[in-house]
């Protein structure tokens, strides 16, 4: 089976979130499932002047459209034994400092890009690059990619399209590519006249056009494939969920667990692994303390934070939480991240007021989140929603204890301390979206970790030896492209209509 990712990111390309991480570690999971992934991503400007010494310049196309002829350059490099394709075109790709940019500018850049996709895929067909590939499957991520199954459908009377089968992912709903009706006219892309977009009015809503023609559909965890159907999460799309269902599933998504591991990783100054833990894990906790210039007290328990300061992080309500367990607590607290400048604001006052016991760096290190993970006693995960979430899980592989709220992919991952010998519980969860839920946990925590040290450390074992890699995912996923195959060969059906959704 031939599988083509087509995505705004992956990492260590282009990242900002857990959609880069994904597309970065999948498709080498699925290649050892004996599947034959590429990924297919725009050039970036930070891309081309980073990685320029990694890239191949690979073939060029013209690409003929509505405002007129464009020169598609694709590049190619290999990233885990996994081929992937950069795609550069002026003025959309190949320049600029930003991956994201203006809205307004990033829904024409993306209506473009899918657009492109499609001619650089039958470019691949034709041998463009060395011997003709052509997919089975074209897997596309969240709203900047979710116009690609829409021209599929539009193809699959030409030869070569009719048999291939699209999947969605979507990451994160939140984010849709609203009011695209301008672009999409500018490019020449056909009207969508899907009965189900027509009804819910989101013919111009890019990642709605994904989810209506999209031959099948997931999101990152079972719990959030429920959440989605509601309004609470699915962002005005919930009634397209609805009838897509029978089509719709959550996968959990994996970590790469070769890469994530405590016993060798590079960056952290004392590697260990479950069975030393309890003596060799507190050397890197002593070791981040002199790092920030923290006082080195390997009693206080350490809290970490490594998230987005936004919103939809919690970290606004999770602020006023955390002053009051530093007041009252010997707790410390690193925190590393960037995003809302008013929550970073907010985060940057935690310091000043507790500078002996807090460091808030306002930015992003791969190295020292991963020094965070292996130092932390606990990872505070507050958010208001998550997918799935990743923080978590790396989390638990390092030995961290998860605080977390319970919602999606936080409450399919992380089991509750039964508050007693920890018989159950990899961490602790709360449920309201109020800094009193945050402070109470902590809380909570901070005392298990103090009067029952081994209660503590059995949760710290049983947290460490879980699987979390892709090897149960990938065959999920498998299942789902063959699925998406047999439903694209029969052709896509009209969904139900919305008259019946409950």
């Amino acid at each position: 089976m031939r599988v083509l990712f087509i995505s705004a990111e992956m990492a260590p390309f282009a990242k900002t979130g857990g959609l880069g991480d994904v597309v970065g570690s999948l498709p080498r999971a699925l290649r050892d499932k004996g599947i034959d992934v590429r990924v297919l991503m725009p050039l970036y400007g930070p891309v081309k002047s980073l990685f320029h010494d990694q890239l191949d310049y690979a073939f060029w196309h013209p690409f003929h459209r509505r405002s007129g002829t464009a020169d598609v350059y694709i590049h190619v490099t290999e990233q885990d034994g996994v081929p992937v394709y950069f795609l550069e075109s002026w003025p959309f790709f190949g320049a600029g400092g930003y991956v994201y940019t203006d809205v307004n500018w990033d829904r024409e850049r993306f209506v473009f890009f899918s657009q492109a996709v499609m001619s650089t895929i039958r470019e691949l067909g034709q041998g463009a690059h060395g011997d003709p590939w052509f997919p089975d499957v074209l897997h596309v991520h969240d709203w900047h990619t979710a116009l690609v199954p829409f021209l599929l459908h539009e193809s699959r009377f030409s030869p070569g399209w009719e048999d291939v089968a699209s999947v969605l992912t979507i990451h994160n709903m939140a984010y849709q590519g609203w009011e695209a009706g301008g672009y999409l006219w500018m490019g020449g892309v056909p009207g969508r006249h899907h009965p189900d977009l027509v009804y819910q009015e989101k013919t111009d809503n890019l990642l709605g056009i994904g989810i209506a023609y999209a031959h099948k559909l997931n999101t990152v965890s079972p719990r959030h494939a429920t959440e989605l159907h509601y309004p609470r999460f699915g962002e005005g799309l919930e009634g397209l969920i609805w009838v897509r269902d029978p089509d719709f599933v959550g996968i959990l998504n994996g970590i790469d667990m070769q890469r994530l591991d405590p016993a060798t990783d590079p960056h952290i100054a004392h590697p260990y692994d479950v069975t030393n833990f309890r003596t060799e894990r507190v050397k890197n906790k002593l070791a981040l303390q002199v790092e920030l210039s923290l006082e080195q007290n390997a009693g206080a328990p350490l809290i970490g934070i490594v998230s987005r300061m936004v919103e939809q992080k919690g970290m606004d309500f999770t602020v006023p939480g955390l002053r009051r367990v530093l007041a009252e607590t010997n707790a410390q607290l690193v925190v590393l991240g960037t995003g809302d400048p008013a929550i970073e604001q907010h985060m940057r006052t935690i310091e000043w007021d507790f500078g002996w016991k807090a460091r808030v760096i306002v930015g992003y290190s791969g190295p020292l989140a991963q020094r965070i993970y292996a130092g932390a006693d606990l990872m505070l995960v507050p958010s208001r929603y998550e997918p799935c979430g990743l923080t978590q899980l790396v989390a638990m592989r390092y030995g961290a204890l998860p605080v977390v709220r319970e919602t999606g992919g936080l409450a399919d991952t992380v089991v509750n301390y039964d508050n007693g010998a920890a018989d159950e519980g990899t961490g602790f969860v709360f449920q309201w979206e109020e800094s009193g839920a945050v402070y109470g946990t902590l809380r909570w925590a901070i005392n298990t970790y103090h009067q029952r040290r081994a209660v503590f450390e059995r949760m710290q074992q049983r947290s460490m030896r879980i699987d979390w890699s892709w090897d149960r995912p990938t065959g999920q996923y498998i299942s789902l492209y063959d699925s998406a195959l047999q439903r694209g060969r029969r052709g896509l059906v009209n969904l139900t209509s919305l008259g019946k959704v409950p």
